[in-house]
């Protein structure tokens, strides 16, 4: 099976793990990685993500090691739009979070317009921090938890550029 998954992933935490490793029980994986002119329409926040070349290495390393766990093949292709690579043909699956699943029934919108097939949407449950919230790259870049979820109240967050 050919999964496909999209993302900023700036920073990479827990939540976006469960995504990864649900993509590779499935088969081999295509993740999606936002350009650096996409990542800020993208975001519900105003706030600093670093350079695409930066995302990309730090996704490769967390990618690599799942792929030897599962034995998979993977890459990492650049988004230029919002429904980027989940259109394209070769896909069987295509892996969300509960707030992502909208989208994912749009790229089987777009599919059946293109004549193929609809993608098997797999929605991936939230993971939550110590605190009961949801962990996101939002939370940790402002200081409130680390990429596992764990409260951090004396950490400073990642300085907000625009």
């Amino acid at each position: 099976m050919n999964v496909a998954l999209g993302g900023t992933f700036d920073p990479i935490h827990d939540g976006h793990r469960a995504l990864f490793e649900r993509a590779f029980e499935l088969g081999d994986v295509t993740v999606g990685l936002t350009s650096d002119e996409l990542a800020p329409k993208t975001r519900h926040d105003q706030r600093h993500v670093r350079p695409y070349s930066e995302r990309k290495a730090n996704l490769g390393d967390e990618l690599a090691a799942l792929a030897v766990d599962y034995d998979r093949e993977w890459e990492v292709r650049e988004l230029t739009e919002p429904t980027g690579i989940a259109t394209e043909s070769q896909f069987d699956a295509l892996v969300v979070s509960p707030e992502t699943e909208t989208g994912g029934r749009r790229i089987n919108e777009i599919r059946e317009e293109r004549g193929h097939d609809p993608l098997e949407i797999e929605v991936v449950p939230h993971v939550y921090a110590d605190d009961g919230d949801i962990i996101s790259s939002t939370r940790i870049v402002k200081g409130e938890i680390d990429e596992h979820g764990n409260l951090t109240p004396e950490r400073a967050g990642r300085e907000n550029i625009s």
